[in-house]
């Protein structure tokens, strides 16, 4: 079953087509990767699919509804969250306290009240602490619960905003370059962290990410652009092999060099 269909997705800033004319599916239960070159597009598509910016043609639509242009909130109460490359989580709370912030945030439930202690926000807080933890367990980091989410390790960080993320309860995530940073055990969680929502939640994902080795074992399709265009769909396998990605990697290091 079709989650996400792309269709004709393009966005111009000024006279430059940053994305042009792409289409894709993103089929439910997948983890779809986007790959290409440095300014390929892959963090614009990323933009107008959240919602942050609006294509200037093109449509989204997600599960049977247009979403094209619709602001982030909207985008995000329809099921589709995003995990930024950057850590973005709130570094003097705890682990768990940053998890709570999250699905207050996404169940409107007085977040001034939960931060700073009106009785009816405690109140809220166990009925939500379950929860939190339910979520911190699936990302690995229920062990930290009661730790600043600053001091924790930089891949620990990344899979809390993982874990805030899934506060919204996803439909689709995307999940732009997740491992980036990491080192090869850090790596290595995060992938089976991804497959295990995917498997035991049902999560979709699209991966935009520039770590091949992690792609090509992750992924069950990729697409690859370049230039805004697609010039390349398919398995791991096919896309390692396929010429004109091969040609655009390669192109692109000679040009830096």
């Amino acid at each position: 079953m079709v989650l996400l269909e792309v269709r004709g997705l393009t966005k111009h800033f000024g006279g430059l087509a940053a994305v042009s004319g792409l289409d894709f599916d993103v089929h439910e239960r997948e983890i779809l990767g986007i790959i290409g070159p440095n300014g390929a597009g892959k963090s614009t598509v990323f933009n107008m699919i959240s919602g942050s910016i609006s294509p200037t043609g093109g449509t989204l639509i997600f599960r049977d509804e247009n979403i094209t242009g619709l602001p982030p909130h909207q985008i995000a109460k329809r099921g589709i969250t995003r995990v930024f490359q950057g850590n973005v989580l709130f570094p003097n709370f705890t682990v768990l306290t940053n998890v709570l912030i999250g699905l207050h945030l996404h169940t409107h439930l007085g977040l001034f009240g939960f931060l700073f202690g009106s009785p009816s926000a405690h109140l809220r807080e166990n009925a939500l602490y379950s929860m939190a933890m339910e979520i911190l367990q699936w990302v690995g980091l229920a062990g930290e619960a009661e730790k600043i989410a600053s001091s924790q390790p930089h891949g620990n960080q990344r899979l809390l905003c993982l874990a805030i993320a899934l506060a919204a309860e996803p439909k689709l995530l995307l999940l732009d370059e997740p491992v980036t940073g990491m080192n090869a055990e850090e790596v290595l969680d995060m992938l089976a962290t991804i497959k295990t929502l995917r498997e035991k939640k049902g999560i979709t994902c699209i991966v935009v990410e520039h770590n091949m080795k992690a792609v090509m074992g992750l992924c069950d399709r990729i697409v690859t652009i370049s230039y805004g265009k697609k010039i390349a769909e398919g398995s791991p396998k096919e896309i390692a092999v396929h010429p004109a990605v091969i040609e655009a990697y390669l192109g692109a290091e000679q040009d830096a060099s």
